[in-house]
């Protein structure tokens, strides 16, 4: 099950644990179908041998004409990130724009990747980088027709990693995540807040807004939170230090009226509460 809230319409970058690798090899297969029933270039990047993955798909229509015309294709996962496995996450994110361009300028509509990712992360050091490169590259997603599907092979990881590369994205499929930490539009704000955020998660709030590392414009850190059903009082105060030492006032937009009540009784003037409908 993919948890995506209220949002009408998906973006298209997912977290996605999977234990077994038949379960990948299917997701992959169904986005692959997908990616070329819109037009968008697609890329398998494994650190499985690219010649073994290829075989399998090649048994699904369309597969080897897609290849042939650069609509597919398999790639290591050393071709497409650092060998060594460390994410620079500026200069990931310039390496996926370029190929989003090189796939509008051969005539597709996007690129669409489905990335298995264990690797990258698998040390507290390495999943620090990813998850700020996977905000990052969720920013640009915002603005670009650049997709992405996020794997990871649960064995391999602790909870507390899922959880933590589960939460900075706006999709994911992994059971009983309570809060989510996502980039929006520019016009939009900065992030948005979805789910709950209560005692229960203040630490991982504080990582996810630390990993974000989000900038100010105009003194103001604006934060959607129309999908956030409950936040409590340490939440909020959490936020205000952080717009604090950015030197910004957080705002927060938000359909629930009790909000305003909450920030007004515990007098955090770090936070500006808007009322949205």
């Amino acid at each position: 099950m993919i948890s995506r809230e209220r949002r009408a319409t998906s973006r298209g970058h997912v977290c996605w644990t999977y234990d077994d690798p038949e379960a990948l090899a299917d997701q992959a297969e169904r986005h692959l179908a997908a990616s070329l029933a819109a037009g968008e270039r697609f890329w398998y990047i494994t650190p499985q041998p690219s010649d073994q993955v290829a075989e399998r798909l090649r048994a699904l229509p369309h597969f080897a004409a897609a290849v042939r015309r650069g609509a597919a294709a398999v790639v290591p996962l050393v071709a497409t990130y650092s060998p060594d496995h460390v994410v620079d996450p500026a200069t990931q994110v310039a390496a996926y724009a370029a190929a989003t361009d090189e796939a509008l300028a051969a005539g597709h509509t996007g690129l669409r990747v489905v990335a298995e990712a264990t690797e990258l992360v698998h040390t507290p050091a390495k999943l620090d980088v990813f998850t700020r490169y996977e905000h990052q590259i969720d920013r640009y997603m915002c603005t670009r027709p650049f997709a992405a599907l996020c794997a990871y092979h649960r064995p391999r990881l602790s909870d507390r990693a899922v959880t933590e590369l589960a939460c900075m994205h706006p999709e994911s499929n992994v059971e009983g995540l309570l809060f989510r930490l996502y980039a929006v539009a520019p016009g939009d704000g900065h992030a948005a807040l979805a789910g709950e955020l209560d005692m229960s998660n203040h630490e991982l709030f504080r990582t996810a807004l630390d990993r974000a590392d989000l900038r100010p414009t105009d003194g103001e850190l604006v934060l959607s939170a129309a999908d956030l059903r409950f936040l409590d009082h340490r939440a909020l105060t959490y936020l205000a230090e952080y717009a604090s030492r950015r030197g910004a006032t957080a705002v927060l937009r938000t359909p629930r009226p009790a909000t305003t009540r909450l920030v007004d009784l515990l007098d955090l003037p770090g936070i500006r509460v808007e009322v949205t409908p």
